[in-house]
């Protein structure tokens, strides 16, 4: 039998009930020819293969995770008081009298948070690889264009909260209500498989669940492009659905 073993708090529980399986109850209902006599095997022999993590060394699991975790956390923060704070400096009607549609300013106010977001990346895998000696076995420009992605994603909902925010308190308030469902339920905390269906299909809706799973299978499993696009996809309708609430609400304020 072989095991994912990219998540070793999944994968141990997993494989202790396949051998307590074949232990227990197979060997005590297969009787007959194929039964094992007294002293002898049973009838199963239960092989286990732990692939990409045999160790089940739990930092490997983390670190890429922590990716994830900090890109959602900044750039949803920073980006929620983006506008928000030019209302309360008074700067909002300057900006509005600009000859600039809504998707320009929310594409200003994305681009230079990219690459904030880039160097991030670049601190965590560069932590990754001296300090905790995660393997990195995938393409590493395939995963920098992923996290392109995945960062607008997060920053056109930060642009989002600021625009239908009225002062940064209430920014900061989305960025914490989005933020602690995409962590809990994204798989990073508990064991994705174990969570009830319907947090499973929460779950889907956010971006860091999907990514989650892209940077762990690009750096532990050396993912393709296959693969990654499967889950690019829906991060990419979440990209879209956001910029347009962000453009929608931006509209409502020129009103």
């Amino acid at each position: 039998m072989e095991a994912d073993a990219t998540d070793p708090a999944a994968t141990s529980n997993a494989i202790s009930a396949m051998q307590e399986l074949a232990r227990n109850a197979w060997n005590r209902d297969l009787a007959g020819p194929a039964a094992g006599l007294l002293g002898k095997p049973g009838p199963v022999d239960l092989i286990v293969h732990a692939k990409f993590n045999p160790e089940a060394i739990s930092q490997y699991n983390i670190v890429p995770g922590l990716m994830g975790v900090v890109l959602t956390m900044t750039m949803v923060m920073i980006t929620a008081l983006a506008i928000t704070r030019e209302r309360e400096r008074g700067t909002m009607e300057n900006l509005l009298s600009m000859p600039a549609l809504p998707i320009e300013v929310m594409v200003g106010k994305i681009i230079p948070y990219i690459l904030v977001g880039y160097i991030q990346v670049a601190l965590i895998l560069a932590a990754a690889a001296l300090i905790f000696r995660v393997p990195m076995i995938g393409s590493l420009p395939l995963l920098l264009g992923a996290t392109f992605v995945f960062i607008a994603a997060n920053l056109a909902v930060g642009v989002t909260f600021s625009s239908v925010a009225s002062n940064q308190l209430q920014a900061m308030q989305m960025s914490f209500f989005f933020f602690l469902p995409s962590l809990l339920l994204s798989g990073f905390m508990f064991p994705f498989r174990g969570m009830p269906v319907w947090a499973q299909w929460l779950g889907e809706v956010f971006p860091l669940t999907h990514f989650l799973r892209i940077i762990r299978g690009i750096l532990l499993k050396g993912s393709g492009i296959q693969p990654t696009a499967h889950e690019m996809i829906p991060i990419c309708i979440f990209l879209l659905a956001a910029l347009f609430v962000g453009v929608g609400c931006y509209r409502q304020t020129l009103d």
